[in-house]
């Protein structure tokens, strides 16, 4: 079984290159944040939660967030693999989600951290948001957002470079580039 975690920052190319990746590997994507955005829009209890925490600024909590997770893991066991994208943030959740995943029978496979510059990241957000209109988007938000990636997410980095899973590919460029990029090093799995 194929598990990635795709990593980087707000803004970094994660939904557009797991797209690519998803239909190439034919893994199941598990996304926090569109499974965050279909329990806000259809409002469940815990979406009603989750839509307050994220129109804050802040991240949603991890007992939270790996509930969530599972629940998807179990509900598609028959899966190729799974990319993770927009999670773990912390050491704490990458140490819970290698916990799960050895509970039953799995590992991540390997983790690819897209390198995308701060003021990379707020150009793409901005177009983003004049598009989407993303309430997590919005200026204020993401400065935030932006500044808990490179404050406490970038440390989960060395975490997984320890285990010898880190690759990290140049996140600014060409779509097309930069999936060969990505491929290149998934393939080696």
């Amino acid at each position: 079984m194929l598990n990635l975690v795709l990593f980087g920052p707000p803004g970094a190319g994660k939904g557009t290159q797991s797209e690519k990746l998803i239909e190439k590997y034919q893994l199941v994507h598990i996304s926090t944040g569109d499974i965050f955005r279909s329990h806000i829009k259809n409002q469940t209890e815990l979406g009603k939660q989750v839509s307050q925490i994220i129109a804050e600024g802040n991240l949603v909590p991890d007992s939270i967030t790996i509930a969530m997770l599972e629940e998807v893991i179990k509900d598609n066991a028959e899966a190729k693999g799974f990319i993770f994208d927009g999670f773990p943030r912390t050491v704490a959740q990458a140490e819970a989600l290698d916990a799960f995943l050895t509970s039953i029978g799995q590992r991540i496979t390997g983790v690819v951290a897209l390198d995308v510059t701060e003021e990379e990241l707020t150009q793409r957000i901005a177009k983003r948001q004049e598009i989407s209109g993303r309430a997590d988007d919005a200026a204020d938000k993401l400065k935030k957002r932006i500044e808990e990636y490179f404050s406490k997410t970038i440390h989960v980095l060395p975490y997984y470079e320890e285990q010898g899973k880190l690759a990290k590919v140049d996140g600014i460029g060409e779509i097309d580039t930069i999936f060969q990029s990505l491929t290149y090093i998934i393939d080696k799995y």
